[in-house]
């Protein structure tokens, strides 16, 4: 499947216990094809001021979010290909851009300002860039993630992400993905992706199972968890999105 550069979506995230995923994936079983890279290992580098304003704007906003990562699957040498990001959050809708280009071109771009391509999407993280005084890199955070689609709706996705972990120190991509977990070894993120409609088979086996939104970032919390401030902020601000049922 080619690389996707634009994304504009809603993304409803639960809280879950490995019982309740078991569960799910059993009742969805026959509507779930798996991703062609269905188990991969994410790893973002998040960017940030040195007084960490985006997190912080995110964590307290409730209406415009947006953050700043270079993003790998798996841990990249300086030749990898890796996702330049900026995501941006709306009123409940999600909007990520991204270019790919490798590490070593990603990190000069960051520490130098040596910009890997020319295009409207650049362009974009370049003003983000500037905008924010050239931000550098913060915080690493991983996670293993267990991907779908669902059956006739190629727009929808479904993903299970376990041991989050983050770190604020060697915050080098090609160093790995070592990190202090923020879950327990039963917990997973579950995400449904969607362009805004969800099928009423899904919506009521969710209810069967009563399987509830839960709002989770994991950047969000990691930084939390790092400063040793409460989650209460971040829990009340994230979560506003509505899905719309479809047959």
């Amino acid at each position: 499947m080619a690389d996707i550069y634009t994304f504009k979506r809603i993304e409803k995230k639960y809280r879950i216990t490995k019982a309740e995923k078991d569960a799910l994936t059993a009742r969805c079983f026959e509507y779930l094809i798996p991703d062609p890279h269905k188990n991969s290992t994410v790893c973002s580098l998040y960017l940030d001021t040195p007084d960490h304003l985006m997190i912080r704007t995110s964590i307290e906003a409730k209406t415009y979010k947006e953050k700043l990562r270079l993003r790998s699957y798996g841990t990249p040498n300086a030749k990898s290909k890796v996702f330049l990001e900026i995501k941006k959050k709306y009123k409940g809708v999600v909007y990520k851009r991204r270019i790919s280009t490798t590490l070593e071109k990603a990190m000069d771009y960051i520490e130098n300002g040596a910009r890997p391509e020319s295009s409207q999407i650049m362009n974009e993280i370049d003003y983000a860039m500037n905008f924010y005084g050239s931000p550098k890199p913060k915080m690493l955070v991983a996670y293993e993630r267990e991907a779908y689609y669902i059956k006739d709706m190629p727009n929808l996705r479904i993903t299970f992400d376990s041991n989050v972990r983050y770190r604020t120190e060697s915050l080098f991509l090609e160093k790995g993905s070592f990190g202090k977990p923020i879950l327990s070894d039963d917990e997973y993120i579950l995400e449904i992706k969607t362009d805004g409609s969800m099928p009423i088979w899904l919506s009521h086996i969710l209810d069967e199972l009563t399987i509830l939104p839960s709002s989770f970032s994991k950047y969000g919390r990691s930084y939390l968890d790092a400063t040793g401030l409460s989650p209460i902020n971040i829990e009340s601000t994230e979560g506003e999105e509505n899905y719309v049922c479809a047959v």
